[in-house]
């Protein structure tokens, strides 16, 4: 207890960030308190003080710096592999105790009410949107297909289609990724299924 005690900086922050994490899934958002993430810490609640206002901001704080975000290729020449990879950080982080908090959120009417203007403004807008949206964007921009064809629904459909599987039960393998950039993605953006995009739209 002592040594837990005298965490500091960093690793001080991750255990309370991973306290919340765990405790959001099991009372629930409307139920979270300061002390409840304090006790599951171990640590005094005078700290959680010193850094959040209330429990919101705790958990708001842990989902930010744990949400992932996709890093295009730095030359632009790997569309499909980008989208790949994009997919499979959407699935890691679905399974991860910063996913399966989100989901305990957004499938609670109580905590969704409560957290989900929030949750999508301060973690999802600001670390990037969807999956995929990054690197739709940076491949958008340098000329690989036409801008316009990112539309909302565009910037949608992988995460959809993942979301989708995993509350079938079901993990998405690599393979399953391939085929939803393969026949879903590429296709909405104009790429035939498997090809490779070019500046100019190629």
């Amino acid at each position: 207890m002592g040594d837990r005690m005298r965490r500091r900086g960093e690793e001080l922050v991750k255990a309370l960030h991973d306290a919340v994490l765990e405790e959001v899934v099991e009372v629930g958002a409307g139920r979270l308190t300061m002390d409840g993430i304090a006790r599951r810490a171990a640590t005094p609640r005078t700290t959680l003080y010193r850094r959040w206002s209330d429990p919101v901001e705790v958990l708001l704080d842990a989902l930010y710096h744990q949400h992932p975000v996709e890093e295009p290729t730095p030359g632009a020449d790997d569309l499909r592999g980008d989208l790949v990879r994009a997919l499979r950080l959407m699935v890691d982080w679905a399974l991860s105790p910063a996913g399966r908090a989100v989901a305990a959120i957004l499938t609670d009417p109580k905590s969704a009410a409560l957290m989900s203007e929030a949750l999508f403004e301060r973690v999802f807008a600001s670390r990037g949107g969807t999956f995929t949206r990054t690197v739709l964007q940076h491949y958008a921009d340098r000329g690989h297909f036409p801008a316009e064809l990112l539309t909302p629904v565009v910037a949608d459909i992988g995460e959809a289609l993942v979301t989708k599987r995993l509350i079938d039960g079901g993990v998405p393998g690599d393979e399953d990724l391939a085929a939803i950039v393969d026949q879903a993605i590429l296709p909405a953006i104009g790429i035939p299924p498997g090809g490779r995009s070019s500046p100019g739209g190629g």
